[in-house]
């Protein structure tokens, strides 16, 4: 009967807390994201193809897909990225671990003997126990902490995503320098044997008498000019390919295929509207968990200002026997309500600070969604731009041809200088290296503009905070 009382006077405590509680709300999180335009300054929004996950197959290029494919299964950045989702999890069950009783069972023997003296105790002693204690959570700081750990395991899970996709876009970026720089040799090596074969007519003709040392020098130091520039080249392939093999965790290196630039296809990407990129992009998905992260952490510091009442209870028993142990079990049952009274201003400072990590936070977010706008328009400006020169750059490559063809020419006929000539065959090379640098630059414009729409990005499951309190 002594029980019944204690059950009816817990019962009561613990309704008019729970009322006390429901009347506490989280402050509202202002989460509006900044204005965007819109339309893109460039005006591409209907055109093109939309973007899907395997991006990289637009470009025609079995190398490329085979090594994004193993970027993505042996990327350690990747690796990386998973494993912090991995802890994440983790940390998410210890937050939700709170939510439930804690429960603990002991089992103990002993013996006690006389030594010397005259000790009155002997013999043995054996006794079991169940335990348990319970934190109700009335202001919702253990369900707040559960939520924030939620939270910041979707963060970690579009981190993975953003990281991923990063990686890809390196591997295409990578990939493309090495075939612009392996097409930009083949161009410098076919300039290197007209030079040689100019230099050996400039040569002739000084046998002949009809051409001077001084220009002999000047082909000569023509060739040798090329010959430095198609080694600095080289150097360069060497670097791509270990950029590469470093993005693939292959520090050897990775050989790639010199396929022609012409044999790629320049993808048409229809970039959307303005704010469709805040569905589109990871790393916006990502700001914006880790800000509802913050804003479960100044719930749960703002509850931990808050009585804690915590519910115990246990059941113990013990003899000197082991058959009769459990023969006269007791129990005990507690209720303690414990206020914060002073404690040096730390639990107030926790909370201004989880305050100020939320306004950083909603900063960043808020960051993100307009580095992603400037993103696409720079890639959308870059497109436009590199599409303008390559049509201006075809004229100046065919006329650079035509001008090598008539100065050679009036040169065999003594109609002209070897500077005029000279100055032919640089032009033809610089025409030919832009216009390799150009498509590349087409191609790679195209991987930036995947990348800022979110290369078809789309979120995966993750557990949901519940939305239910009191």
């Amino acid at each position: 009967m002594a029980l019944r009382p204690f059950i009816r006077h817990a019962g009561m405590l613990v309704a008019s807390l729970w009322l006390a509680g429901c009347a506490v709300q989280p402050v509202p999180a202002d989460r509006a994201p900044p204005e965007l335009p819109a339309r893109w300054a460039a005006g591409f929004e209907a055109a093109g193809d939309g973007v899907t996950a395997g991006w990289w197959h637009s470009f025609g290029s079995a190398e490329l897909a085979a090594l994004v494919e193993q970027a993505q299964a042996r990327s350690l950045d990747v690796a990386a990225a998973a494993a912090r989702v991995r802890q994440a999890r983790a940390s998410a069950g210890i937050a939700g671990a709170a939510l439930a009783p804690e429960l603990a069972a002991s089992l103990d023997a002993g013996r006690e003997g006389r030594i010397g003296g005259a000790a009155a105790v002997g013999g043995n002693r054996f006794g079991a126990g169940l335990s348990a204690s319970y934190e109700v959570d009335f202001w919702g700081r253990q369900q707040a902490a559960r939520d924030g750990a939620l939270f910041a395991l979707q963060a970690s899970v579009f981190d993975r995503d953003t990281v991923r996709l990063t990686v890809t876009a390196s591997v295409a970026n990578a990939w493309l320098q090495a075939v612009a720089l392996c097409e930009r040799i083949g161009i410098g090596e076919r300039n290197l044997q007209s030079a040689q074969r100019l230099l050996a007519l400039v040569e002739s003709r000084v046998r002949a008498g009809a051409a001077t040392l001084l220009e002999l020098a000047q082909q000569r130091g023509l060739v040798a000019s090329q010959q430095r520039e198609l080694a600095a080249l080289r150097q360069q392939v060497g670097e791509a390919r270990t950029a590469l093999g470093v993005l693939l965790a292959r520090p050897a290196g990775v050989p790639v295929g010199c396929a022609p630039l012409a044999s790629l296809a320049v993808p048409d990407v229809a970039a959307g509207l303005p704010a469709e990129l805040l569905a589109r992009r990871p790393d916006i998905a990502r700001a914006e968990a880790r800000l509802a992260a913050a804003d479960a952490s100044v719930a749960a510091a703002r509850a931990a200002m808050l009585p804690a009442l915590t519910l115990s209870g246990g059941i113990g028993t013990g003899g000197d026997r082991l058959r009769r142990v459990f023969d006269n079990p007791l129990y005990s049952l507690a209720a303690g309500l414990a206020a914060p009274v002073f404690d040096g201003g730390r639990l107030a400072a926790g909370h201004a600070l989880a305050q100020a990590q939320r306004e950083e936070l909603l900063a960043d977010y808020r960051r993100a969604i307009v580095e992603a706008f400037g993103d696409v328009e720079v890639a959308l400006n870059t497109q436009a731009g590199v599409q303008a020169q390559a049509a201006a750059q075809a004229e100046e490559l065919e006329q650079a041809r035509r001008a090598l063809d008539l100065a050679e020419s009036r040169y065999r006929a003594g109609a002209q200088t070897l500077l005029t000539l000279l100055d032919a065959q640089r032009t033809l090379y610089a025409a030919q290296d832009a216009a390799a640098r150009l498509k590349a630059q087409r191609l790679q414009a195209a991987v930036a503009l995947y990348r800022a729409l979110g290369g078809g990005w789309q979120a995966s499951g993750t557990p949901r905070p519940h939305e239910g309190r009191p």
